[in-house]
């Protein structure tokens, strides 16, 4: 019985996983070439032209003088910074600058994100888009700035307020004001939870052959797709999306969809696409974290479901993911300790402010926010050290094979987040 069960697996055979893995680092090998060329051609110009939508404007004070750092999206593709001593208003503007590029613009800045000097030619103020009337929606529920930039980033992936951000650091939530797969998740659920109640009844009386999954799940997938566009594709949701399509498609076809190799799959797919994910942190801590997830699930999936859900993968999340956070922040709070449980109420929460938001009650747990962002005061500094990191990620992968790396992993694990919270 239990071998009628078991699903085919992506990939058959090791070998054939192999030769896919070594024909995709081949293609994202030649896409990097040309994004190398392209990026020598750059800095070797005395100065570029190029329209650039702005995304963030924000006045910042150096030696008494203010002027104003204008983040850009630029027509060519790249995303850059510049500065102005302007006094315009920038926010809903579109420039044409003259930049001025040189080789201390890196290759792996110049993927990401850079700095370039530049001089704005011309100014185009752009019309309120329906996004705008969106974010000025919910800002107009809002008395506190702080709060609705909260909410604006977790509903459309808008910058949060800098205060506010190290606020939500030392509670160790940041991963729930970023859009990625725990927010796709559940949009995922509610979107297709209700199309399916809607589907059913007249899937019974009108065409019972339909599949509901392919109806239902195609709507679904398009409604995300449209979303993650509208909210300007964040890596950490792009990643998410793609492995809600492809594993949509994966059910459909009856593939095993938890395994390692569909996530290094979508890896090595969403970098040949978008290269620029190789030098996106969110993206890598994204990955960092569904692959533990996988990694907990694979040697838990026979236990209670509930038990899963409200104890395993919060809390083991949690644990895994310590060490690979203090790679790069430093950051410790014992707040941060609340992270699990505050990770497990947002799943009602974010659904819920929605509603709200929508009837024009979005400020009912306005107080309740403030309050909990203003908890935590004081906080130290740790940071794991690369040789540590090192050995961590080896035990990590080595854990996929065997049993007894990863219960090494988890006490490790553990006696780290001892160590930080002591």
């Amino acid at each position: 019985m239990g071998q009628a069960l078991e699903k085919p697996k992506l990939f058959p055979e090791n070998k054939s996983f192999v030769w896919f893995v070594l024909v995709m680092l081949v293609f994202i090998g030649v896409r990097i070439g040309y994004e190398y060329h392209a990026y020598q051609t750059f800095i070797s110009k005395p100065f570029y032209y190029t329209y650039a939508s702005v995304i963030t404007s924000y006045d910042k004070t150096k030696n008494a003088k203010r002027y104003k750092v204008l983040k850009l999206k630029s027509d060519d593709g790249f995303t850059f910074y510049t500065t102005s001593h302007q006094k315009k208003d920038f926010n809903h503007a579109r420039l044409r600058l003259q930049l001025f590029p040189n080789k201390s613009i890196s290759f792996s800045s110049y993927l990401g994100t850079f700095y370039v000097k530049s001089k704005i030619k011309n100014t185009e103020v752009l019309p309120p888009t329906f996004k705008d009337s969106l974010l000025h929606a919910v800002n107009k529920q809002h008395n506190e700035e702080a709060i609705a930039s909260f909410y604006n980033a977790i509903f459309f992936a808008t910058p949060i307020d800098p205060k506010l951000r190290e606020k939500i650091a030392l509670l160790g939530v940041s991963h729930l004001v970023a859009l990625s797969g725990f927010h796709l998740g559940i949009l995922w659920a509610l979107v297709y939870g209700l199309m399916l109640l809607l589907y059913r009844p007249s899937q019974q009386r009108f065409f019972p052959y339909r599949h509901a999954l392919f109806d239902v799940g195609l709507v679904a997938v398009l409604v995300l797709g449209v979303y993650v566009w509208f909210v300007g594709f964040p890596p950490s949701l792009l990643r998410s999306y793609a492995m809600v399509v492809l594993g949509w498609a994966m059910l459909l076809l009856a593939i095993e969809l938890l395994s390692f190799t569909f996530l290094a799959s979508i890896f090595l797919l969403l970098c040949l696409v978008f290269p620029s994910l190789l030098v996106s942190l969110s993206f890598w801590l994204s990955v960092a974290g569904v692959f533990y997830i996988f990694l907990l699930l694979q040697y838990t999936k026979h236990w209670n479901k509930w038990l899963i859900t409200l104890l395993v993968i919060p809390l083991g999340i949690f644990a895994l993911m310590l060490p690979i956070v203090h790679v790069v922040f430093t950051v410790t709070s014992g707040y941060q300790l609340l992270s699990p449980f505050l990770s497990l109420l947002f799943i009602i929460f974010y659904p819920l402010v929605m509603l709200l938001h929508i009837i024009g009650f979005g400020g009912v747990f306005d107080s309740a926010l403030v309050a909990l962002f203003s908890l935590p005061k004081e906080a130290s500094e740790h940071l794991l050290p690369w040789w540590a990191t090192l050995i961590y990620i080896g035990l990590s992968v080595g854990a996929i094979w065997h049993k007894k790396l990863f219960y090494t992993l988890l006490g490790l694990a553990f006696v780290y987040g001892v160590y930080l919270f002591t």
